[in-house]
């Protein structure tokens, strides 16, 4: 497990491929055996924003090029409210799963699971090629990578393949580049480039690494440091190939040797040797290493690091350079081009967070930042030396601000500096020795993917991220490994055999954990339900739960634990709200806005509330504070837009449902919005181009719906039958569109398909009073007026509330009984429709005309004044009128003939 060897001699035993195929399977099965478990997982945590919301993502969603200006969550990368991440290659991995195997989650784990089994395959090829001269050592790096605790938040989440494909692409692009060097100059000072197609190569999956996480682009400062202190040595070669490195009295120093004589005895005692392991035997021995004091001090390394710096003379350096400076000034202008273009499509702007996603970033003072972020290092490093407590979610007071000197906590920041320091130190001592890259690319490959995550040079969204750690992850299990080596040289025969059991104890206790993590990370609520003591997890819980009470105590308990955490204010007043608990819902959402200024869900939340209850004057007042807290929240002008249409003030709302979409392009709810009012104010053309404006965002049955509805009222019906059959596909369960794209087929005279369509609604849901009332139109049309008679009898049956509707279905069937010639029954139906609604016009004036026809002129004559004061515009009327005073005229001019 923790063998050491020397150079790796050029012959390998006929069982070496065997070996490697060997190892490969134990790394696959380690994998899939500690991450089997995830499988059965759901969409969870940041999964649900990633995937199943992400309108760029999610089933009936077009592949369109907005995912290259989109971002991982599905808003436009130049929004104010958009997060940044700029990840399209990954948000394509999660399109092509679901266009393969549909929104099943099972696959998409598997794909992490694979993802994670082919990271940890290319890791140990990386080591053994690139970093161990023992390929032991290497197979021991990877397998500790393959069952670290650490990772589960990065394999068990689907959005973590972010992290786990662009730690690949790390991997593939980093061998590329060393592929690119002359493999038979390495060993020389500054190598040339013996192939521009895998440096080019390396540039592609650098920059494809990028584009599946930011943390991608790091690669390339790993490359070209490890180009620098590795690749460009100056060393010699044995007349068998091997390299060695030149001592200093072969360098020409004045320094006297200070390798022992005796090849195996160092001060007098004997060199131990240490075992080879499974991989190491495939290899003939090789001489022990020679021991240095490893310290930059050193004369012969710093003779060692001024000797290859001059290159025989000041006036040849460049000159001796020129393949390294060339390799450099490509990769440093392409990675100048490449961050350009991130600025680029960021919109030049950084991402906006909030003091609980990041607290330390919001502190005033100097001090605390640093020593915040100093003292988050070594809780990173320890979370990678001892996974014993995880979390989903490191956000708000998880991990108390570290506000003085005197905080016990700077002494884990102290170490962590020691330790680095050291390794460092160590590297630079060791600038001229091959043998001691391992400390080199274990620092590089630990510190350079968390540079992005450390707040060194921006602000990040989180206190601590676990998945975050998978790349720097490889770097800690090279140095955890390099050291275990180590020791083992410096241990007898029993205390190496110690320290490997004791290792494999470790990796056994490791994958025990990742195997216990995995089950966490099976739902949302065993995910939450693990950290009592957290409030933000207490909070998503509150969110989960479907029984309010449970929720209520969920919210409480966050806030017992965190009385300023605002989202749980803000959760628990909305609650409060849905009970009409308005007084108490109105002060904790005023906390909520006390505590999170700038959340502006809260301030839509409390002036919405304030509007039920009549106070526009305080709700107006809510909504300006909110918008000058919040200039740049799309969603407060929209919803301070329809505030100002519900009280009457539509011009100004006008300006706020544009200023929404100036600040977010695609919120096509603002459009659809504007469309809307504009139908309400007569301007149709306007109207119908917003909806089509929203349609080019997103084709969702809500835009279609409107933009339909528009058409069927403008009498355009084959626009109409169209949009609603798009929108019936787009939601086959939503029983309004179906209903209405039956209307639209019933107008058009496709009555048989409407009447099929509206009887397969009414199978579904028996209380459907629309359906029937459009079965009685549809029946009417056919002349099947015994089938109408029967369906409104049944929506009677339904009792609705409202008289009006009542009132209309007597008006129906008083019209359906007129058609049969039952006027009778039929004057009865439109007398208790204008009982229930007196100003039911149509209804006195068919009483009026059953009166006529009977014969009653003086009842018909009432009914048609009554219906006439209702429309007194209505020319029927005044000719049913003008009917009854010429025959009441030829009546009474008969009666006056037979008097006389």
């Amino acid at each position: 497990m923790v063998v050491t060897g020397g150079d790796r001699a050029p012959s390998r035993r006929p069982g070496c491929g065997l070996a490697r195929v060997g190892a490969a399977a134990l790394l696959a099965g380690a994998s899939c055996l500690c991450y089997g478990r995830s499988l059965r997982g759901e969409f969870v945590h940041d999964d649900v924003w990633a995937i199943v919301n992400n309108p760029d993502v999610r089933p009936g969603a077009p592949l369109r090029w907005s995912i290259f200006s989109n971002d991982f969550w599905g808003k436009g990368m130049a929004e104010n409210t958009s997060h940044k991440s700029y990840r399209p290659l990954c948000v394509l991995t999660f399109k092509l799963n679901i266009f393969l195997t549909g929104m099943n989650p099972f696959y998409f784990h598997a794909v992490n699971v694979v993802l994670h089994c082919l990271v940890t395959l290319v890791l140990m090829y990386t080591c053994d090629k690139a970093v161990f001269r023992n390929r032991g050592l290497a197979f021991a790096t990877a397998l500790l990578f393959a069952v670290h605790p650490i990772h589960t938040e990065a394999v068990a989440g689907i959005v973590g393949r972010a992290d786990v494909l662009a730690c690949l692409l790390f991997l593939l692009a980093f061998l590329s580049y060393n592929r690119s060097v002359d493999q038979n100059h390495v060993g020389e000072c500054f190598p040339p480039t013996a192939s521009p197609f895998f440096l080019l190569l390396s540039l592609f999956l650098g920059t494809c690494a990028m584009l599946v996480k930011e943390t991608g682009v790091t690669v390339f400062g790993v490359c070209l440091v490890y180009d620098l202190f590795s690749l460009s040595h100056k060393q010699e070669k044995s007349s068998n190939g091997v390299i060695h490195q030149r001592s200093p009295q072969q360098l020409g120093s004045p320094q006297p040797p200070s390798l022992p004589t005796h090849p195996h005895r160092e001060n007098g005692k004997q060199h131990r040797f240490p075992h080879r392991g499974a991989w190491g035997g495939c290899h003939s021995p090789s001489p022990p290493e020679p021991k240095s004091s490893g310290f930059p001090g050193s004369p012969r390394a710093m003779w060692s690091m001024m000797r290859c710096l001059t290159a025989r003379s000041n006036r040849n350096f460049l000159l001796t350079m020129r393949p390294f400076l060339k390799r450099a000034t490509l990769v440093i202008s392409y990675v100048t081009v490449v961050l350009y273009f991130r600025l680029w499509i960021m919109g030049g702007s950084m991402p906006l967070f909030s003091e609980q996603d990041n607290p330390a970033s919001f502190s005033p003072y100097i001090l605390t930042r640093f020593l915040t972020y100093s003292y988050l290092l070594a809780f990173n490093v320890w979370l990678l030396l001892a996974p014993v407590t995880l979390c989903y979610d490191w956000q708000v007071g998880s991990i108390p601000l570290v506000e003085t000197i005197w905080d016990v906590r700077n002494l884990a920041t102290i170490l962590l500096a020691v330790v680095m320091a050291l390794l460092s130190l160590h590297c630079l001592a060791a600038f001229k020795r091959l043998e001691h890259k391992e400390v080199l690319v274990g620092l590089l490959f630990l510190v350079f993917p968390f540079i992005p995550a450390s707040n060194l040079f921006f602000r990040v969204g989180f206190v601590v991220a676990e998945r975050v750690l998978y790349m720097p992850s490889m770097g800690y299990c090279i140095l955890f490994v390099h050291g275990l080596s180590k020791l083992c040289t410096w241990l007898n025969r029993c205390g190496a055999t110690t320290l490997t059991v004791s290792t494999v104890l470790l990796l056994l206790l490791f994958s025990w954990k990742t195997v216990k993590q995995n089950e966490i990370w099976l739902s949302r609520e065993s995910l939450f339900r693990l950290y009592p003591r957290h409030a933000s997890a207490l909070n998503n819980l509150g969110t989960l739960t479907r029984d309010a009470a449970e929720a209520k105590m969920y919210y409480q308990r966050a806030l017992q634990l965190n009385p300023q955490h605002n989202r749980a204010l803000f959760n628990l007043g909305n609650l409060l709200k849905s009970q009409e608990k308005k007084e108490e819902a109105i002060t904790l959402l005023k906390d909520s806005i006390q505590y999170g200024p700038e959340f502006a869900d809260a301030y839509s939340s409390l002036a919405s509330l304030l509007a039920e209850q009549e106070r526009f004057k305080e709700a107006e007042e809510i909504y300006q504070a909110g918008i000058k807290n919040c200039p740049d929240s799309s969603d407060l002008h929209n919803n301070y837009g329809v505030f100002l249409v519900d009280t009457g003030s539509p011009e100004k709302a006008v300006a706020h449902y544009q200023q929404a979409i100036a600040l977010s392009p695609s919120h096509h709810v603002a459009m659809v919005n504007l469309g809307r009012l504009y139908r309400s104010l007569g301007d149709n053309s306007a109207a119908e181009e917003w909806y089509k404006r929203a349609l080019q965002v997103a084709r969702k049955a809500e835009i279609l719906s409107p933009l339909g509805a528009l058409y069927y009222n403008t009498g355009r019906y084959e626009e109409a039958l169209q949009i609603y059959r798009e929108a019936a596909a787009l939601q086959p369960s939503q029983r309004e569109l179906r209903l209405a794209l039956a209307q639209v087929l019933a107008v058009m005279g496709q009555t048989k398909e409407a009447e099929k369509m509206t009887n397969h609604i009414v199978s579904e849901e028996t209380g459907c009073l629309e359906c029937y009332r459009l079965l009685s139109a549809i029946y009417s049309k056919q002349e099947h007026h015994d089938k109408a008679l029967d369906v409104i009898d049944k929506a009677l049956q339904l009792k609705p509330k409202d008289p009006k509707v009542v009132s209309e279905l007597f008006f129906t069937k008083g019209n359906q009984l007129r058609e049969q010639n039952l006027l009778d029954k039929a004057f009865e139906s439109y007398k208790a429709a204008v009982e229930l609604n007196p100003d039911q016009a149509q209804a006195w004036m068919n009483m009026g005309g059953i009166q006529h026809i009977k014969g009653n002129y003086v009842s018909a004559r009432a009914y048609y004044e009554r219906a006439l004061q209702l429309v007194p515009d209505s020319k029927l009327l005044q000719e049913n009128l003008a009917k009854l005073d010429r025959l009441e005229k030829r009546l009474q001019e008969v009666r006056e003939k037979d008097q006389t």
